[in-house]
């Protein structure tokens, strides 16, 4: 009777197992075919910047050819870029700047995160929260303010105030994701080092910053990035071609009224945007193992 009813039930669970196949089959082709159109899309604008970086002048400018094609390939507009001494100076003023900033922000993140994280004291949640809640605010609301403080302090159409105000953009996040990257350090730690004599400096140095380095450097990638890439602030503190940096340096010079250079235009941001990609080239799985550490705890 027994081996009866298990004859049955075989036929349900080949009828299961062959739903779950199929399942699973339309799942990795809805997965693929999602992943091809949003790699069309995304990779699309840097593909044409590309293409139209190696055209000449002429060829850019005749529309009846095909814009995605190169006819006559050159490096006529990268050897206008790199012997221009002023982009030279664009380039020169992004790496103070965004060295700057990055050293800045990890001091200030990783000794706010720590803080927050492991030195509980009255208000220190809502205080993370607000922390966090202030990378939120659009930078195209925080310039104005930030513009009659910069300008107070003197340092208006200088690099110096780029260093002062990035942080604004850089710090909250960083420290939010160092937050979650200390809170996930097992307290024992933390308890071991206090019966040893250790003060919270000394906790701090040797213990949390080795284990928590992956967190350190996604928050360090992060901040290099927005430094780098920045143009709302350059562009309303930044006035003169000698302070500019390269992210406005390259359009504020190469656009004259209704004039485009647009081969130059496009050299210029492709080499503008490679220090990012090749940053998040080396060190992508340091970047997603820092921002998924905080999700677990222990």
């Amino acid at each position: 009777m027994s081996a009866t009813a298990a004859g049955r039930d075989i036929p349900g669970i080949y009828h299961k197992a062959g739903s779950l196949r199929s399942e699973r089959r339309w799942a990795m082709w809805t997965a693929y075919v999602s992943l091809i159109i949003a790699a069309i899309i995304f990779l699309a604008p840097p593909f044409y910047m590309l293409v139209t970086s190696f055209k000449t002048n002429a060829e850019i400018a005749d529309y009846s050819l095909n814009p995605w094609l190169i006819r006559s390939p050159t490096f006529e507009h990268y050897a206008a870029i790199l012997s221009n001494p002023i982009f030279i100076r664009f380039f020169i003023n992004s790496c103070i700047v965004t060295a700057c900033v990055v050293v800045l922000t990890m001091v200030i993140s990783v000794l706010a995160a720590f803080a927050l994280a492991r030195m509980r004291f009255w208000g220190s949640q809502v205080l993370a929260t607000g922390v966090f809640l202030t990378y939120l605010v659009p930078d195209t609301l925080l310039f104005i303010p930030l513009y009659q403080i910069v300008g107070g302090l003197g340092l208006l159409n200088s690099v110096w105030g780029l260093v002062l105000v990035y942080p604004t953009l850089t710090v909250p996040f960083c420290t939010w994701i160092m937050i979650g990257y200390f809170a996930s350090i097992p307290k024992e730690l933390d308890e071991a080092a206090l019966i040893d004599g250790a003060n919270w400096m000394q906790m701090l140095l040797k213990i949390f910053v080795p284990v928590a380095m992956p967190g350190i450097i996604a928050a360090t990638i992060f901040a290099f990035t927005v430094s780098w890439a920045a143009f709302v602030y350059p562009t309303a503190f930044v006035t003169t071609a000698e302070q500019m940096p390269l992210t406005i340096g390259v359009v504020s010079q190469l656009v004259r009224g209704d004039t485009f250079a647009w081969g130059q235009i496009m050299a210029g941001a492709l080499m503008a945007a490679l220090p990012p990609v090749i940053i998040y080239a080396f060190l992508m799985d340091y970047y997603i193992a820092g921002l998924t550490a905080g999700a677990t705890k222990g």
